[in-house]
């Protein structure tokens, strides 16, 4: 959810930063880099200023916000404990049907035998070709 945010947000930005094609020709609409400043420095001032203004609306999100941090912290320990209980579940038959297929033996040495421990056979693998046979040259 919250990368879905992140990206609206990036995507927005960009948005606003394109160039948009059309020239606008309203004086509202031209702002200069000074006037886009000292809003900016207003509004800032502005937020700094809202939980003196409005206390009960600041220990409000206060609170909120704590509550939003539960909520997120249980709902990220359901889905951890959710995806550990289905990997287990994928890696418990695995080791059942190991354990069936090879029961252990009274000895408690271990389950192979000769001919399981013996390698397999496999055809012996082609050399390339050397590099003076392949340039129709003889090797010296």
């Amino acid at each position: 959810m919250f990368f879905l945010l992140r990206m609206a947000f990036w995507l927005t930005v960009v948005c606003v930063l394109l160039p948009s094609g059309t020239k606008s020709t309203s004086p509202d609409a031209q702002i200069d880099a000074v006037q886009a400043a000292s809003v900016a420095g207003a509004a800032v001032s502005d937020m700094r200023g809202f939980c003196a203004r409005q206390p009960n609306a600041c220990e409000v999100g206060g609170k909120v916000a704590v509550a939003l941090g539960h909520k997120a912290e249980a709902g990220a320990r359901t889905i951890y404990e959710f995806i550990s209980a289905k990997l287990n579940e994928k890696s418990a038959p695995a080791e059942k049907t190991a354990a069936k297929a090879a029961p252990a033996s009274a000895a408690g040495h271990g389950t192979l035998t000769a001919a399981d421990m013996a390698p397999a056979w496999h055809a012996p693998v082609p050399l390339p070709p050397r590099r003076e046979a392949r340039a129709g040259r003889p090797s010296a």
